[in-house]
């Protein structure tokens, strides 16, 4: 089990592409009308998250697609009851009181489901039409809305399709759709230690976690995701209680002699992380450790392990 809170601090950036579609808006990328910055959901980042663990190790998330014969999508009491299950055996839901279903599935879906350990659940359990009742995690994993560095440029691109528009028709449809040229994108998050005992989090669930965020970046492969790079992963584990600096995406900033909409690429412009570290070493004393994994090709202000670890930190290298 966790004991102690920790930061998340998690960069990485897209090249024409769309991040993170408005399904209200044409499915263009999220932009904040006010400063230009590309906006990611956390649902996104979950999303990322939830698929590396369950495509790629095999982890058991509650929050996926799943469809029966007739391929209607299960809704959220059909999925909870695929954990009415004791001993190894599926359950008869008739012959168990409404009590007894949620203490079962409880223990079931926190057992086996990483994603409700990670970032909780609500589950809708229904005996019958007059007896229901739910259960809420609160997740101990929180992400803030992701946004951009920078400002960025919206880019519309239109083409032809290979197929016709319709039948005995000479012409072929078109497509359209928006991108951005390139976007570095910043999440920070917390790992409430709390709310951990309540979903039985552990160390290795964490691990877990920022490996699919690494790797679950890289292994996007839709049309419109594909080419998203990891660049900076940072994860600070505290050792004194109930304690976090907060919001560790406002100490990183990009310097660039472009204008932000003209950057094209990571080696477009330099991380300065100057902020960061000063802040981190003001809270020195509270730090136990600093995990951190960082792209070959993103260019810092100042080198972040030799830095840290000249200043007496801890540093743990991941390599995903």
């Amino acid at each position: 089990m966790l004991n102690n809170r920790s930061e998340l601090l998690f960069l990485y950036d897209v090249m024409w592409a769309n991040p993170n579609g408005d399904p209200v808006d044409e499915n263009k990328p999220r932009i904040d009308e006010e400063t230009g910055k590309n906006i990611v959901t956390d649902v996104r980042l979950k999303r990322t998250i939830r698929d590396y663990l369950h495509d790629y190790v095999g982890k058991e998330i509650f929050v996926r697609e799943i469809a029966d014969e007739n391929e209607y999508i299960q809704d959220a009491k059909m999925r909870a009851e695929d954990f009415l299950i004791k001993d190894g055996e599926k359950q008869n839901k008739s012959k168990l009181s409404l009590v007894e279903m949620k203490t079962l599935i409880n223990e079931q879906v926190l057992n086996e489901c990483i994603d409700v350990r990670l970032f909780g659940v609500t589950l809708p359990i229904e005996k019958s039409s007059k007896e229901a009742s739910s259960i809420t995690h609160t997740g101990p994993v929180q992400f803030k809305m992701g946004q951009s560095l920078h400002a960025v440029k919206l880019h519309y691109v239109k083409g032809t399709g290979a197929f016709a528009s319709g039948s005995k028709k000479s012409t072929k449809t078109f497509r359209e759709e928006y991108v951005l040229p390139y976007s570095l994108i910043s999440f920070y998050g917390v790992i409430n230690e709390v709310a951990a005992k309540h979903t039985k989090l552990t160390e290795e669930d964490v691990q877990f976690m920022l490996e699919a965020m690494w790797n679950g970046t890289k292994s996007l492969i839709s049309r419109s995701k594909v080419g998203q790079v990891p660049r900076l992963l940072m994860r600070v584990v505290y050792k004194e209680k109930h304690f976090q600096i907060g919001e560790l995406d406002k100490y990183v900033s990009i310097h660039a002699e472009k204008v932000d909409e003209e950057i094209r690429d990571v080696s477009d412009y330099v991380l300065d992380v100057a902020n960061l570290l000063q802040v981190l070493e003001k809270h020195k004393e509270r730090i136990e450790r600093i995990e951190l994994a960082q792209d070959g090709r993103l260019i810092c202000s100042e080198n972040l392990v030799s830095s840290l670890e000249s200043k007496g930190f801890i540093v743990e290298q991941k390599m995903f």
